[in-house]
């Protein structure tokens, strides 16, 4: 079970992800509409902060070219994109994509299913980032492929023990849900439990 961390904004939270060995951390860019966002200083500073292993994973919302040109510059592993996926952006950008889905457009699958570089799907909830979560049985059907399928949206260290269960995804990925009370930055122990319910009901 892959783990995903994901709206880090300081180096601090990047310790926090070292310390329990997660494999992706998140980082929202070019998107000033989410709390989370980060400028390219910032986002370079926690890259840098980061175990070698743990990949980096740009999170977008229908980013143009040159965007994602300064995602690939500044050392990205992933670019994460919400929203729409043009296909020149396919067709230049350098670094794996994960295209991620909400409930409303998550019919939109079929397009991407058999694009190369298109190496994961994040299912999200209808609004990314608000900590809500959706119907797990709706994805019970969806088709397994080579491709990561990531399961986002509203999990929390109470309830991702069950969505493995339920769902048994390749990755789960959280923001709000290791949060701190008063939603600003991340917590250290939401991060352990997550971590730790995730890893218990997995192996």
């Amino acid at each position: 079970m892959k783990i995903k961390i994901c709206g880090l904004t300081s180096t601090k939270e990047a310790e926090y992800l070292n310390e329990n060995n997660v494999d992706f951390a998140g980082m929202v860019m070019f998107f000033s509409k989410s709390k989370r966002n980060i400028n390219e200083e910032k986002s370079t500073e926690i890259i840098n902060a980061l175990d070698e292993s743990i990949k980096k994973v740009a999170v977008t919302v229908s980013p143009t070219l040159e965007q994602v040109k300064i995602i690939e510059y500044l050392g990205f592993d992933y670019i994460q994109i919400h929203g729409k996926l043009e296909n020149s952006i396919i067709e230049s950008t350098d670094i794996p994509i994960l295209k991620a889905f909400n409930v409303k457009d998550i019919d939109e699958y079929e397009n991407f299913k058999n694009i190369d570089k298109i190496k994961g799907f994040v299912f999200d909830a209808q609004e990314p980032g608000s900590g809500k979560t959706f119907d797990w049985n709706t994805l019970k059907t969806f088709p397994k492929s080579d491709k990561l399928m990531i399961l986002a949206g509203g999990l929390n260290p109470d309830n991702v023990a069950n969505a493995i269960k339920v769902l048994h995804p390749d990755c789960v990925d959280v923001s709000s849900g290791v949060e701190n009370e008063n939603g600003i930055g991340k917590s250290k122990e939401k991060i352990n439990m997550f971590v730790t319910n995730a890893r218990k009901v997995s192996n």
